[in-house]
């Protein structure tokens, strides 16, 4: 069988559910843009309505400005938010230095594979391109068309599998590790607001499926 990942045929995005906290995510669906503001209400995270077995997907995102300290900003894949056992692959910003980015992924549940990547920008100042490819034995994370990380499928080694939702929030992260990971927050500069648009999912690997399953 081809690669999904090897044939990038993408669409826009045209719908989402939000998963909480609606009144800070707005979509418009004509420019295809999504915007999620973290303030007194907390933050908010939007997704696909469906879930995509392999493919490229595609944002340029402004992430938000000011002391964004103890912030968690991101896209990723997901086959379920909240699963124990889920598989998962992501750019995560962490709000203490806007200048780098993490990824990493997830198999059953299991993680602890993290890269940090210098940008060689705040990643704040104007929309840059994040891109994850998604294939049966590689996947591939891209920054403004520049390939920063690339893993291959192991003998004997997990590797995501499940039909992933595409996700994204802005999020307090601050508890995690003391502080340590995102830094702790402030919050000086709120309303925090992040901004994606050209959202791109694949065209032709969807699956139907619900939510909650």
């Amino acid at each position: 069988m081809a690669d999904p990942a090897l044939h990038p045929e993408t669409q826009p995005l045209k719908q989402i559910a939000i998963d909480y906290t609606p009144e800070a995510c707005s979509h418009c669906p004509e420019s295809n843009t999504i915007t999620l503001t973290f303030d007194h209400r907390g933050g908010a995270r939007w997704r696909t309505t469906t879930r995509y077995l392999y493919g490229t997907f595609s944002a340029l995102i402004q992430c938000p400005k000011g002391n964004t300290s103890g912030l968690n900003f991101n896209i990723y894949l997901s086959s379920l938010e909240g699963d124990k056992s889920q598989d998962e692959i992501d750019f995560e910003f962490l709000g203490k230095d806007r200048t780098i980015v993490q990824t990493n992924y997830y198999t059953t549940g299991t993680g602890n594979r993290e890269g940090i990547h210098q940008l060689g920008f705040d990643c704040s100042d104007g929309f840059h391109e994040y891109v994850i490819k998604w294939g049966h034995k590689e996947i591939e994370w891209l920054i403004d068309g520049k390939s920063v990380r690339r893993e291959e499928k192991r003998d004997g080694e997990g590797f995501p599998e499940k039909p992933m939702f595409l996700y994204a929030s802005v999020w307090d992260a601050s508890y995690i590790d003391e502080g340590r990971w995102t830094g702790k927050y402030v919050g000086c500069d709120a309303p925090y607001v992040c901004v994606y648009k050209d959202i791109r999912v694949p065209a032709e690997t969807a699956r139907e499926c619900s939510s909650d399953s």
